[in-house]
């Protein structure tokens, strides 16, 4: 299989495998007026598997976003074919706006303008509980 190598865009590498439709749903990437690679199930001697996404433009990219979906994959910057910049993502202490609070008490349920706000509470089991209440968030 041949993809094209990027002139000037970003890699998305070393995605834990099945997770890059979820990382091009929550970036918006079909909205983008560029060309946008998905690579699934790529051989990896490191993870076994793992998907890649290509971007041919320099956008930005939140990088919370990225790190609370898959903390362990890595952002190159590409610049005239070459990695310009690489980054390793990590987990977010603090996510907002990225997921909603299920508890029908929280006050993020009455105030509608309040900012889904998420705390990190157990970095090993990727564990975040509710700013305002306290509700755990689960898979």
């Amino acid at each position: 299989m041949n993809i094209d190598s990027i002139e000037n865009g970003i890699v998305i590498d070393h995605i834990q495998a099945k997770k890059s439709f979820e990382i091009y749903n929550a970036l918006k990437l079909g909205t983008l007026e560029c060309s946008v690679a998905i690579i699934i199930n790529a051989k990896s001697k490191k993870m076994g598997k793992k998907d890649i996404i290509k971007i041919d433009k320099n956008i930005d990219l939140d990088l919370n976003v990225l790190g609370y979906i898959d903390p362990n994959m890595t952002i190159n910057i590409i610049k005239n074919n070459i990695i310009h910049e690489k980054y390793h993502v990590n987990l977010p202490s603090e996510i907002i706006n990225i997921e909603k609070c299920k508890n029908p008490r929280c006050i993020t349920s009455i105030e509608q303008d309040l900012d889904q706000v998420f705390i990190l509470k157990d970095k090993n089991k990727k564990i975040y509980g509710c700013k305002y209440c306290e509700t755990i968030k689960e898979d």
